[in-house]
């Protein structure tokens, strides 16, 4: 079940220092587009921008939506690092592929991660279109040993057993609800859990009625491997999940979901997201200040 394959530090050193000797830029804050939200690398200014085919180490993004590219560049006067496109687990990357460029960035200096994805609604008050904040998740390939912590632990980036309680940071979760109510689209926006699961195929009925059970709001094939190795070398984590449609859990219902659509429904509401992430990096050092226990 697990991968034998190990990636020593001097591996993830040797990526940073490729990467800080093409480009200028120190970002604080990487920013990881999920699926039809590339649109956010767009928004960074005096940019430099990598295939993910030229940089040492990185794994090859393979999902329509996904453009492959890491663009470094200034979002209101802070320094960031933006991924056009994830790497997966269905796309047969380990997962110690799939969470490379975390440590990467850590090594660089990024301080905050936010992460974006598009997922299904299991809640009934969740619509395609609304935004959710995650607050929690589940990590379902990590509770059968799937987790990209396994194997011997490097203690230079973080302990043997981190604790998740807390991996997506309150005081950053508030200040995007209070953004979303200053920018008039708090109909828009709430808070719930996430799922992961492996993908490639959508959820059966019958899965999709269990995860309803389980509490889960939103379902989608990434971001928890991201956030665990963000949490175990402790970076900051900010995680907001576009609702792309609604997942079918009755036998009834005739409609069925496609990636074609899940990318519509991104490229309708990427101002929003767009916006809200850029007014959250432009508060940051705010809410920084004013939660100083969540600073890494």
């Amino acid at each position: 079940m697990h991968s034998k394959e190990q990636i020593s530090h001097d591996e993830y050193q040797k990526t940073s220092d490729w990467l800080m000797s093409h480009t200028k830029h120190r970002p604080i804050v990487a920013i990881i587009c999920g699926s039809g939200l590339g649109m956010l690398a767009d928004t960074l200014k005096c940019q430099d921008s990598f295939d993910y085919s030229d940089i040492p180490g990185f794994p090859q993004s393979t999902v329509q939506g996904h453009a492959g590219r890491l663009v470094f560049g200034e979002l209101k006067e802070k320094s960031c690092v933006c991924m056009q496109g994830r790497f997966h687990m269905y796309e047969g990357h380990s997962l110690l592929k799939t969470t490379f460029p975390i440590r990467v960035f850590k090594l660089m200096g990024v301080e905050t991660l936010i992460v974006t994805n598009a997922a299904g609604s299991l809640a009934d008050g969740l619509r395609p279109g609304d935004i959710m904040i995650i607050k929690d998740h589940i990590n379902f390939p990590g509770l059968v040993g799937l987790n990209p912590l396994c194997g011997p632990n490097d203690e230079k980036f973080g302990p043997r057993f981190p604790a998740m309680s807390g991996c997506y940071d309150k005081g950053l979760r508030s200040l995007v609800m209070e953004l979303a109510k200053q920018m008039g689209v708090s109909s828009l926006v709430q808070e719930g859990v996430y799922a992961m699961v492996g993908g490639p195929n959508f959820e059966t009925i019958a899965e999709a009625k269990l995860l309803h059970r389980l509490g889960v709001d939103a379902v989608g094939m990434s971001t928890a491997p991201e956030v665990v190795v963000a949490t175990h070398c402790g970076l900051r984590v900010f995680g907001l999940s576009l609702i792309t449609n609604k997942v079918v859990k009755s036998y009834e219902d005739t409609e069925s979901v496609n990636h074609e659509g899940v990318l519509e429904v991104g490229r309708l509401r990427s101002q929003t997201v767009q916006q809200l992430v850029t007014e959250l990096i432009s508060r940051m050092e705010i809410n920084n200040n004013e939660n100083t226990n969540n600073v890494s």
